[in-house]
Protein backbone atom coordinates (compact mmCIF):
# COMPACT_ATOMS: atom_id res chain seq x y z
CA UNK A 1 0.00 0.00 0.00
CA UNK A 2 2.73 2.54 0.74
CA UNK A 3 5.10 1.56 -2.53
CA UNK A 4 1.77 2.10 -4.05
CA UNK A 5 1.39 5.90 -2.74
CA UNK A 6 4.86 6.35 -3.17
CA UNK A 7 4.50 6.75 -6.75
CA UNK A 8 2.00 8.50 -6.69
CA UNK A 9 2.60 11.22 -4.68
CA UNK A 10 5.93 12.47 -3.00
CA UNK A 11 4.26 13.99 0.17
CA UNK A 12 4.77 10.48 1.61
CA UNK A 13 5.12 9.89 5.42
CA UNK A 14 8.38 9.05 6.64
CA UNK A 15 7.14 5.72 7.61
CA UNK A 16 6.01 4.36 3.73
CA UNK A 17 9.71 5.39 2.41
CA UNK A 18 11.64 3.50 5.31
CA UNK A 19 9.09 0.11 4.15
CA UNK A 20 10.44 0.71 0.50
CA UNK A 21 13.83 0.70 1.81
CA UNK A 22 13.32 -2.26 3.55
CA UNK A 23 11.55 -3.70 0.64
CA UNK A 24 14.35 -3.07 -1.52
CA UNK A 25 17.43 -4.10 0.76
CA UNK A 26 15.12 -7.66 1.57
CA UNK A 27 15.23 -8.06 -2.42
CA UNK A 28 18.80 -8.03 -2.89
CA UNK A 29 19.01 -10.49 0.10
CA UNK A 30 16.67 -13.05 -1.08
CA UNK A 31 18.71 -12.97 -3.80
CA UNK A 32 21.96 -13.19 -3.32
CA UNK A 33 21.52 -15.12 -0.14
CA UNK A 34 18.90 -17.25 -1.40
CA UNK A 35 15.12 -17.39 1.02
CA UNK A 36 15.59 -17.23 4.79
CA UNK A 37 14.23 -19.30 7.66
CA UNK A 38 10.52 -18.69 7.72
CA UNK A 39 11.18 -19.95 11.48
CA UNK A 40 11.83 -16.55 12.40
CA UNK A 41 9.29 -14.20 10.12
CA UNK A 42 8.30 -11.45 12.84
CA UNK A 43 10.84 -11.60 15.13
CA UNK A 44 11.86 -8.57 16.85
CA UNK A 45 14.40 -6.67 14.99
CA UNK A 46 15.21 -9.55 12.30
CA UNK A 47 12.35 -8.69 9.25
CA UNK A 48 14.18 -5.75 8.16
CA UNK A 49 18.62 -5.30 7.79
CA UNK A 50 17.99 -1.20 8.70
CA UNK A 51 17.57 -1.48 12.64
CA UNK A 52 20.87 -3.28 12.92
CA UNK A 53 22.37 -1.47 9.97
CA UNK A 54 21.32 2.36 11.67
CA UNK A 55 22.31 0.60 15.36
CA UNK A 56 25.73 -0.29 13.94
CA UNK A 57 26.16 3.46 12.19
CA UNK A 58 25.37 4.71 15.72
CA UNK A 59 27.53 3.12 17.31
CA UNK A 60 30.43 4.13 15.13
CA UNK A 61 29.27 7.58 15.37
CA UNK A 62 29.77 7.21 19.05
CA UNK A 63 33.04 5.97 19.10
CA UNK A 64 34.08 8.42 16.73
CA UNK A 65 32.65 11.84 18.84
CA UNK A 66 32.27 10.19 22.55
CA UNK A 67 36.13 10.79 22.91
CA UNK A 68 35.70 14.32 21.70
CA UNK A 69 33.04 15.07 23.73
CA UNK A 70 34.69 13.53 27.09
CA UNK A 71 37.93 15.51 26.69
CA UNK A 72 37.21 18.38 28.75
CA UNK A 73 35.46 16.78 30.78
CA UNK A 74 36.08 14.72 33.65
CA UNK A 75 35.44 10.97 34.10
CA UNK A 76 32.73 9.07 35.14
CA UNK A 77 33.20 6.61 37.48
CA UNK A 78 30.10 4.15 36.51
CA UNK A 79 31.15 1.84 39.46
CA UNK A 80 27.86 0.56 40.85
CA UNK A 81 26.44 0.21 37.43
CA UNK A 82 29.29 -1.04 36.13
CA UNK A 83 28.64 -4.14 38.88
CA UNK A 84 24.99 -4.11 37.76
CA UNK A 85 26.03 -4.34 34.34
CA UNK A 86 28.49 -6.87 34.25
CA UNK A 87 26.44 -9.39 36.36
CA UNK A 88 23.78 -8.84 34.12
CA UNK A 89 25.44 -10.16 31.00
CA UNK A 90 27.27 -12.28 33.27
CA UNK A 91 23.96 -14.49 33.94
CA UNK A 92 22.63 -13.66 30.16
CA UNK A 93 25.51 -15.37 29.56
CA UNK A 94 25.42 -18.28 31.78
CA UNK A 95 21.44 -18.70 30.35
CA UNK A 96 22.86 -18.65 27.23
CA UNK A 97 25.44 -21.29 27.50
CA UNK A 98 23.26 -23.72 29.51
CA UNK A 99 20.38 -23.55 27.00
CA UNK A 100 22.42 -24.27 24.23
CA UNK A 101 24.79 -27.28 25.94
CA UNK A 102 21.06 -28.87 27.21
CA UNK A 103 19.85 -27.81 23.25
CA UNK A 104 22.41 -29.35 21.46
CA UNK A 105 22.01 -32.86 23.42
CA UNK A 106 18.36 -33.24 23.18
CA UNK A 107 18.28 -32.44 19.24
CA UNK A 108 21.04 -35.03 19.30
CA UNK A 109 23.50 -32.61 17.21
CA UNK A 110 26.41 -34.20 15.69
CA UNK A 111 29.91 -32.54 16.42
CA UNK A 112 30.99 -33.18 12.60
CA UNK A 113 27.84 -31.26 10.42
CA UNK A 114 24.34 -30.48 11.21
CA UNK A 115 22.22 -29.14 9.15
CA UNK A 116 19.46 -26.55 10.24
CA UNK A 117 16.20 -28.84 9.64
CA UNK A 118 16.98 -32.17 11.80
CA UNK A 119 17.04 -31.46 15.57
CA UNK A 120 13.06 -31.45 15.71
CA UNK A 121 11.99 -29.50 18.78
CA UNK A 122 15.54 -28.62 20.23
CA UNK A 123 16.60 -26.55 16.74
CA UNK A 124 13.50 -24.33 18.15
CA UNK A 125 15.18 -24.19 21.31
CA UNK A 126 18.53 -23.36 19.90
CA UNK A 127 16.76 -20.64 17.55
CA UNK A 128 15.66 -18.88 20.65
CA UNK A 129 18.70 -18.93 22.66
CA UNK A 130 20.68 -17.70 19.69
CA UNK A 131 18.27 -14.68 19.25
CA UNK A 132 19.46 -13.82 22.57
CA UNK A 133 22.71 -14.07 21.30
CA UNK A 134 22.13 -11.93 18.68
CA UNK A 135 20.53 -9.42 20.98
CA UNK A 136 23.30 -9.47 23.87
CA UNK A 137 25.59 -7.93 20.68
CA UNK A 138 23.62 -4.75 20.87
CA UNK A 139 23.95 -4.59 24.78
CA UNK A 140 27.68 -5.23 24.46
CA UNK A 141 28.05 -1.91 22.78
CA UNK A 142 27.90 -0.73 26.31
CA UNK A 143 31.29 -2.13 26.90
CA UNK A 144 32.36 0.59 24.17
CA UNK A 145 30.28 3.66 26.08
CA UNK A 146 31.57 2.64 29.53
CA UNK A 147 35.64 3.10 28.26
CA UNK A 148 34.28 6.52 27.04
CA UNK A 149 32.80 8.01 30.46
CA UNK A 150 35.30 6.42 32.08
CA UNK A 151 37.56 7.90 29.65
CA UNK A 152 39.35 4.46 29.41
CA UNK A 153 40.19 5.32 25.63
CA UNK A 154 43.12 3.42 25.27
CA UNK A 155 40.98 0.47 25.47
CA UNK A 156 38.70 1.04 22.57
CA UNK A 157 41.22 -0.70 20.10
CA UNK A 158 40.64 -1.29 16.82
CA UNK A 159 39.93 -4.85 17.72
CA UNK A 160 37.37 -4.03 20.05
CA UNK A 161 35.68 -1.57 17.67
CA UNK A 162 35.90 -4.47 14.99
CA UNK A 163 34.88 -6.97 16.91
CA UNK A 164 31.81 -5.44 18.71
CA UNK A 165 30.44 -3.70 15.23
CA UNK A 166 30.99 -6.59 13.27
CA UNK A 167 29.04 -9.06 15.57
CA UNK A 168 25.91 -7.59 15.80
CA UNK A 169 25.83 -7.44 11.91
CA UNK A 170 26.86 -10.98 11.22
CA UNK A 171 24.34 -12.82 13.61
CA UNK A 172 21.38 -10.49 11.93
CA UNK A 173 22.43 -12.63 8.99
CA UNK A 174 22.66 -16.02 10.54
CA UNK A 175 19.26 -15.52 12.28
CA UNK A 176 18.02 -15.18 9.24
CA UNK A 177 19.65 -17.72 7.24
CA UNK A 178 21.30 -19.98 9.50
CA UNK A 179 19.56 -19.88 12.76
CA UNK A 180 20.41 -23.10 14.29
CA UNK A 181 22.60 -26.25 13.23
CA UNK A 182 25.86 -26.16 12.79
CA UNK A 183 25.33 -22.17 14.50
CA UNK A 184 25.78 -23.43 17.20
CA UNK A 185 29.25 -23.97 18.37
CA UNK A 186 31.16 -20.74 18.06
CA UNK A 187 27.98 -18.75 20.23
CA UNK A 188 28.14 -21.55 22.96
CA UNK A 189 31.90 -21.62 23.46
CA UNK A 190 31.41 -17.76 23.97
CA UNK A 191 28.61 -17.64 25.61
CA UNK A 192 30.94 -19.17 28.01
CA UNK A 193 34.40 -17.24 27.44
CA UNK A 194 31.81 -14.28 28.73
CA UNK A 195 30.74 -16.05 31.67
CA UNK A 196 34.36 -15.32 32.65
CA UNK A 197 34.73 -12.25 31.09
CA UNK A 198 31.73 -10.12 32.44
CA UNK A 199 32.01 -11.98 36.02
CA UNK A 200 35.91 -10.74 35.67
CA UNK A 201 34.69 -7.04 35.06
CA UNK A 202 32.17 -6.73 37.17
CA UNK A 203 34.51 -7.94 40.00
CA UNK A 204 36.57 -5.65 38.92
CA UNK A 205 34.51 -2.55 39.50
CA UNK A 206 34.58 -3.28 43.13
CA UNK A 207 38.17 -1.92 44.17
CA UNK A 208 38.30 -4.20 46.74
CA UNK A 209 37.65 -7.06 45.06
CA UNK A 210 41.23 -6.10 42.21
CA UNK A 211 43.95 -7.44 44.29
CA UNK A 212 42.61 -11.07 43.89
CA UNK A 213 41.87 -10.66 39.99
CA UNK A 214 44.58 -12.95 38.64
CA UNK A 215 42.95 -14.43 35.43
CA UNK A 216 42.45 -11.64 33.11
CA UNK A 217 45.36 -13.22 31.06
CA UNK A 218 43.93 -16.69 30.90
CA UNK A 219 40.47 -15.41 29.76
CA UNK A 220 42.38 -13.98 26.44
CA UNK A 221 44.09 -16.86 26.21
CA UNK A 222 40.68 -18.84 26.04
CA UNK A 223 39.33 -16.56 23.30
CA UNK A 224 42.30 -17.49 21.16
CA UNK A 225 41.55 -21.63 22.12
CA UNK A 226 37.89 -20.14 21.37
CA UNK A 227 38.72 -18.80 17.71
CA UNK A 228 40.37 -22.28 16.85
CA UNK A 229 38.50 -24.75 18.01
CA UNK A 230 35.94 -23.31 16.09
CA UNK A 231 37.75 -23.10 13.13
CA UNK A 232 38.20 -26.83 13.83
CA UNK A 233 34.35 -27.83 14.35
CA UNK A 234 33.73 -25.53 11.54
CA UNK A 235 36.03 -27.03 9.30
CA UNK A 236 34.83 -30.54 9.94
CA UNK A 237 31.42 -29.19 8.20
CA UNK A 238 33.42 -28.65 5.16
CA UNK A 239 35.53 -31.93 5.21
CA UNK A 240 32.22 -33.92 5.92
CA UNK A 241 29.42 -31.88 4.53
CA UNK A 242 25.76 -32.47 5.51
CA UNK A 243 22.69 -30.26 3.96
CA UNK A 244 24.26 -27.07 6.52
CA UNK A 245 25.20 -24.23 3.34
CA UNK A 246 28.82 -24.30 2.21
CA UNK A 247 29.25 -20.80 2.15
CA UNK A 248 28.42 -20.04 5.65
CA UNK A 249 31.10 -22.21 7.04
CA UNK A 250 34.22 -20.68 4.66
CA UNK A 251 33.05 -17.24 5.60
CA UNK A 252 32.94 -18.19 9.63
CA UNK A 253 36.31 -19.52 8.90
CA UNK A 254 37.49 -15.86 7.72
CA UNK A 255 35.89 -14.43 10.48
CA UNK A 256 37.99 -16.39 12.76
CA UNK A 257 40.81 -16.17 11.14
CA UNK A 258 40.89 -12.66 11.44
CA UNK A 259 39.84 -12.53 15.16
CA UNK A 260 42.97 -14.98 15.58
CA UNK A 261 45.26 -12.37 13.91
CA UNK A 262 44.28 -9.20 15.87
CA UNK A 263 43.57 -11.06 18.98
CA UNK A 264 47.02 -12.41 18.85
CA UNK A 265 47.95 -8.96 17.72
CA UNK A 266 46.74 -7.58 21.10
CA UNK A 267 47.67 -10.58 23.36
CA UNK A 268 51.55 -9.81 22.48
CA UNK A 269 51.06 -6.04 22.63
CA UNK A 270 49.43 -6.41 26.60
CA UNK A 271 50.97 -9.17 28.33
CA UNK A 272 54.57 -10.37 26.20
CA UNK A 273 55.79 -6.70 25.52
CA UNK A 274 54.30 -5.50 29.20
CA UNK A 275 56.33 -8.20 31.06
CA UNK A 276 59.42 -7.22 28.55
CA UNK A 277 58.72 -3.65 30.16
CA UNK A 278 58.67 -4.54 33.38
CA UNK A 279 61.75 -6.53 33.42
CA UNK A 280 63.76 -3.35 31.63
CA UNK A 281 62.51 -1.07 34.70
CA UNK A 282 63.37 -3.26 37.41
CA UNK A 283 66.98 -3.42 36.20
CA UNK A 284 66.30 0.36 35.25
CA UNK A 285 65.04 0.84 39.19
CA UNK A 286 68.05 -1.72 40.53
CA UNK A 287 70.64 1.16 38.69
CA UNK A 288 68.40 3.93 40.46
CA UNK A 289 68.52 2.75 43.47
CA UNK A 290 72.41 2.93 43.71
CA UNK A 291 72.33 6.22 41.43
CA UNK A 292 69.59 7.60 44.33
CA UNK A 293 71.90 6.53 47.00
CA UNK A 294 75.14 8.01 45.30
CA UNK A 295 73.74 11.23 44.67
CA UNK A 296 72.13 11.28 47.96
CA UNK A 297 75.71 10.87 49.35
CA UNK A 298 76.91 13.84 47.35
CA UNK A 299 74.42 16.05 48.20
CA UNK A 300 75.01 15.42 52.32
CA UNK A 301 78.64 16.05 51.60
CA UNK A 302 78.23 19.67 50.15
CA UNK A 303 75.71 19.86 52.45
CA UNK A 304 78.08 19.23 55.33
CA UNK A 305 81.10 21.46 53.51
CA UNK A 306 78.86 24.46 52.94
CA UNK A 307 77.79 24.59 57.09
CA UNK A 308 81.46 24.35 57.64
CA UNK A 309 82.17 27.13 55.13
CA UNK A 310 79.33 29.43 57.23
CA UNK A 311 80.82 28.50 60.40
CA UNK A 312 84.19 29.79 59.43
Amino acid sequence: MCIQTLHKTDNNPLGCRMELVDKTINSYFDVWLGPRDPRVKGWLLLENYTPTFIFSVLYLLIVWLGPKYMRNKQPFSCRGILVIYNLGLTLLSLYMFYELVTGVLEGGYNFFCQDTHSGGEADMKIIRVLWWYYFSKLIEFMDTFFFILRKNNHQITVLHVYHHATMLNIWWFVMNWVPCGHSYFGATLNSFIHVLMYSYYGLSAVPAMRPYLWWKKYITQGQLIQFVLTIFQTSCGVVWPCAFPQGWLYFQISYMISLIILFTNFYIQTYNKKASSRRKEYQNGSTAIANGYTNSFSSLENNVKQRKQRKD
